[in-house]
């Protein structure tokens, strides 16, 4: 089996502002980059132990795409670092092998979320982003790609309002919830403790893959409700993309792929 992991940063354990996970504030930041390693390197340390993995691609998926130390991840992992400019993002590589499971670190809320205070899909720009009626985080959204690829999505590591979300989208998910947002503030477990959790429970979440696939819908329907009316505006010319009111641009398509093409005009920074 091949394995492919998405790791991102706002749902590292115990991360609380901004200056966290931002290169620009390295005394801030350097801490939480080194935890985010962590939590990727037990993920893929699980993942081996299970014996299930004949090779284990990681994709940086924060920010620059430039977070992640290699040299502390197990020799077999293959490692995307930056970004391809591809409409997969946080998923680029997964249309590229023969993957039998997807693993998700350090993810996060949806915008408008109060379960994480850094809370948010895609940008800042925007308010929400509903997908057929329900606030779509990033996992959500690159579960559907995992799913449109006929992928399982097996684990996922992050703050406790997303661990419950993904439990309710497929039912078979092992997660471990290592924050819980209360507004500005977290409470997180002990950062040793998310590293021995994520590590068991990648062993166990692979071997339960086939209980893992995405229930993928028939039919998409997304609103991207902007902070300002004249983002909204401009992105609304996409192609058969429509301004519903002063903030919100509509989209519809029966094809996941085209869904995340939009997503990759519309809400590209």
């Amino acid at each position: 089996m091949n394995v492919f992991i998405s790791a991102d940063i706002e749902g590292t354990c115990g991360i609380t502002t901004w200056a966290e996970t931002e290169r620009s504030t390295p005394m801030d930041y350097k801490p939480f980059q080194r935890q985010m390693t962590r939590e990727v390197q037990a993920a893929c340390e699980g993942v081996l132990a299970a014996d299930k993995a004949a090779e284990i691609f990681v994709k940086d998926a924060h920010d620059s795409a430039r977070n992640l130390d290699p040299a502390a991840l197990p020799e077999s992992v293959k490692i995307m670092r930056g970004w391809t400019g591809d409409p997969l993002s946080m998923m680029s590589g997964l249309d590229g092998g023969d993957f039998g499971a997807v693993l998700f670190t350090g993810y996060h809320a949806w915008a408008s979320c109060g379960g994480n205070p850094l809370s948010h899909t895609m940008n800042l720009r925007n308010e929400y982003v509903l997908l057929n009626g329900v606030r779509m985080s990033e996992f959500m959204m690159n579960a559907y790609t995992a799913g449109y690829y006929g992928v399982p999505v097996v684990f996922l590591s992050g703050d406790k309002a997303l661990c419950d979300f993904a439990q309710e989208l497929i039912g078979g998910i092992t997660t471990v919830a290592v924050n819980e947002g209360r507004g500005g503030a977290v409470v997180s477990i002990h950062p040793d403790k998310a590293v021995k959790d994520i590590r068991e429970a990648a062993k166990k979440a692979v071997k339960n893959a086939k209980n893992c696939v995405v229930p993928m819908p028939k039919f998409f329907d997304m609103t991207v409700r902007f902070k300002e009316h004249q983002k909204a505006y401009s992105k609304s010319f996409y192609p058969c993309a429509s301004l519903e009111d002063e903030k919100n641009v509509c989209f519809s398509s029966d094809d996941w792929f085209e869904m995340l093409r939009f997503c990759h005009f519309v809400l590209s920074d």
